[in-house]
């Protein structure tokens, strides 16, 4: 076993702290990753303060993982000690089902182990990345492209694959429009790979203060939604919208912005029911999707897209004795626009 240190929530309705674990010794397929980064992801929230509902205490969180291989077992053949990769909302799956033979571990039909909050086929808790050392199987480890901010990156392995996945599997690209409701750790990355797939991005936020940021990240165009009447331009105007808000929202009003055929890519998980009225869909033949994360290959595929095309996330690092301050500074609304964990803080 390996003694390790990072910072847990005891229980849901407290704040974050020290906290040492143990954690599987290196095993024939396994890595051990000195980690150097973590993403704080607002899924973390939620799953700290028991938000959804069936949180395992005490908790370690933390999803979003980039760090260095200091120790492979006999029987690892993909990597090698030295390399810097990346663990993202799972490390592993049955590998046996539909699903899993499809390359689509996160739909695994018997459920994927999440990286935190979960557990394992031995029926241990798993803990996550805001810590200094996880051992993963390499079967479930992602190349990390060289030339890329490891700060900047390690937010890929969450809010990058959650919203590369449907815009590739809805065929987004050149020619199309895309809306991004919310330019928060989600809808950032969804603006930056919108254009980067060659779509004319706009985004909606409920902010007025985002616009220039919004125009930098590479929108054409930037619409406050707050302002009165401010949608009635936008009817019919989008082949594509992916909405990554996270709070209970309107979802009808977004139909209405859809031209015939038009999808609404869901991502952002709000913690109470979504209403949704059924003509809003059946009058233009218009779609609700969802998507989940994405499987290892597509993860993998993401990255060397991000490497090719120079893309990272915004990030402001902070060291982990800052996190109960970064929780609230996110439900705030407060960072521009994930906050990133430096690990070598906790030694």
């Amino acid at each position: 076993m390996l003694t390790t240190k990072g910072y847990a929530a005891l229980e849901a309705d407290k704040k974050l702290e020290p906290f040492n674990f143990e954690r599987r010794s290196v095993e024939s397929r396994d890595v051990l990753i000195h980690i150097r980064y973590c993403g704080v992801c607002h899924s973390d929230i939620h799953q700290a303060r028991d938000e959804w509902g069936g949180s395992i205490f005490p908790m370690v969180p933390g999803h979003e993982i980039v760090g260095t291989i200091t120790k492979i077992g006999s029987g690892v053949t993909k990597f090698k000690e030295g390399e810097v990769v990346g663990v993202g909302c799972f490390i592993d799956s049955c590998r046996t089902c539909h699903s899993c033979k499809q390359g689509l571990e996160q739909y695994c039909e018997t459920g994927m182990t999440f990286t935190y909050n979960g557990t394992d086929k031995l029926g241990q808790p798993t803990y996550g990345g805001y810590s200094n050392q996880i051992v993963v199987d390499e079967n479930y480890l992602l190349r990390i492209p060289s030339g890329l901010s490891l700060a900047g990156t390690a937010p890929l392995l969450c809010a990058g694959i959650t919203t590369y996945s449907p815009l590739k599997q809805w065929g987004v690209g050149k020619g199309h429009t895309l809306a991004v409701v919310g330019l928060g750790g989600l809808g950032h990355m969804a603006v930056k790979l919108g254009r980067a797939l060659g779509a004319e991005v706009t985004v909606l936020s409920r902010s007025g203060s985002k616009q220039q940021e919004a125009k930098r990240l590479g929108a054409i165009d930037y619409v406050d939604m707050s302002q009165e009447g401010a949608g009635k331009r936008l009817e019919r105007t989008f082949d594509f919208m992916i909405d990554t808000v996270s709070s209970p929202h309107d979802l009808n009003a977004h139909f209405e912005f859809l031209k015939t055929d038009g999808t609404l890519m869901l991502v952002g998980a709000p913690d109470q029911p979504l209403s949704i009225e059924a003509f809003s869909l059946i009058l233009r033949r218009r779609r609700l999707v969802g998507s989940l994360i994405g499987g290892i290959q597509e993860t993998q595929e993401m990255l060397d897209f991000c490497g090719e095309h120079d893309i990272t996330s915004d990030v402001e690092v902070i060291p982990i004795q800052q996190i109960n301050e970064a929780y609230e500074r996110i439900i705030k609304g407060d960072v521009r626009f994930r906050f990133v964990i430096d690990l070598e803080s906790l030694e």
